[in-house]
């Protein structure tokens, strides 16, 4: 019998008597309703039982009758006993690619200049005929310990030897100036663009990173002398018109001497505005109490100043085109005048491997107590 509300489906199975094989079956279900019945005559559940209510009738989309019924899919031989795929590359494989990784593109075959997914999935297809996804490229380099990061330079003119016979010296000139009341400046000179430097920015996902620009042109830039002394976490700067010279260096020089009267040390690089004849004059002057040290060559990570240009750069220009010299310079005042009350983070910013390196030179206070009756603060300096 058919159901009256539901032209063409046929009535559920039900039991009792009176139900027979062909009892409300369609013929165009025949097979289906077939399995069915198999289900149900194996006890899927007509047969009452304790807290369903006696029998009932189920209908035909019922999941625990197709339970049984349903054609299971055939096992692949590939599946892991946890019925999952295995990784799409094997061990080996992924060995390989952690030791090119850690090579360059071009020192494993591929002309480009640095790895991303897309050449990862270059370097995996050409060697394994597997083609993967960028994502998947990526997963699989976080799976190997890989994290992205934003290198800094090896500069590999630097001179080992040199660099640690520095460290000693230095740790020999901070005794000295303890014991002679002199003061150590590190300084250097640096150029703020008024276009300003991109940095990373926090965006809305999908949402492009974009810093409006004027596109000033070169010449609106502020550049600046600044000295940075780490034992008191002292910062001065001098305003620079036009590019660094030995006239320039000179001045500087003096502005310091003129505002600390007590014997002087500064320390800076070995750029061309740093010697010359008019900074060879101003140091060869009498009773001046001055000394000017080089730092090794192509070492720019000894110098602190190097710490305060980037805290310049990070609080100032970062992602911000101020488009005239006036406005940087404006900003970059107030900066520089408020690291007067931030002694404090000063000295944490730049204190730098050589200090650390330094420091382990320094003798003990018994030490230097007996080196106190000989030192001699040497006040002549090329």
């Amino acid at each position: 019998m058919h159901d009256e509300r539901h032209p063409g489906r046929a009535d559920p199975v039900g039991a009792g008597p009176g139900a027979g094989p062909r009892a409300g079956i369609a013929r165009g279900d025949t097979a289906r309703a077939g399995a069915l019945a198999r289900a149900l005559a194996c006890g899927a559940g007509l047969v009452g039982a304790q807290g369903r209510g006696g029998a009932r009738p189920r209908v035909a989309h019922d999941w625990e009758l197709a339970r049984g019924v349903l054609r299971r899919r055939p096992r692949s031989a590939d599946l892991r006993a946890d019925g999952r795929l295995p990784p799409a590359l094997g061990a080996a494989v992924q060995a390989g690619l952690k030791v090119a990784v850690q090579a360059t593109p071009t020192e494993v075959g591929i002309d480009l200049a640095s790895w991303n997914g897309k050449v990862v999935r270059q370097f995996i297809e050409a060697r394994c005929g597997v083609r993967l996804s960028r994502a998947t490229c990526l997963r699989y380099l976080h799976r190997l310990g890989f994290v992205c990061k934003r290198p800094k330079k090896r500069l590999l003119k630097a001179d080992e030897a040199k660099r640690a016979t520095f460290v000693a010296d230095d740790a020999a000139l901070v005794v000295e100036a303890r014991a002679a009341g002199a003061k150590i400046f590190f300084a250097d000179e640096a150029h703020f663009r008024a276009d300003g430097d991109l940095r990373a920015k926090w965006v809305l996902r999908g949402t492009p990173a974009l810093v409006d620009s004027t596109c000033p042109r070169w010449g609106e830039q502020a550049s600046y002398y600044l000295a940075v002394g780490l034992e008191t976490g002292e910062v001065e700067c001098l305003e620079l018109t036009g590019t660094s010279t030995a006239a320039t260096s000179a001045a500087f020089l003096k502005q310091r001497r003129e505002r600390h009267p007590g014997p002087l040390i500064v320390i800076w690089d070995n750029g061309p505005a740093h010697g010359g004849d008019a900074v060879r004059e101003y140091l060869a002057t009498p009773d001046l109490a001055l000394r000017a040290i080089r730092l090794p060559a192509y070492s720019p990570d000894c110098n602190p100043d190097e710490a305060i240009w980037a805290w310049a750069r990070e609080e100032v220009t970062a992602n911000a085109c101020l488009g005239t010299k006036v406005k940087v310079q404006a900003r970059l005042t107030r900066f520089f005048d408020g690291l007067d009350t931030r002694t404090a983070e000063v000295q944490s910013r730049c204190r730098r491997k050589l200090q650390a390196l330094a420091e382990a030179h320094i003798p003990t206070p018994d030490e230097l107590a007996e080196l106190e009756t000989h030192v001699v603060l040497n006040c002549a300096s090329v």
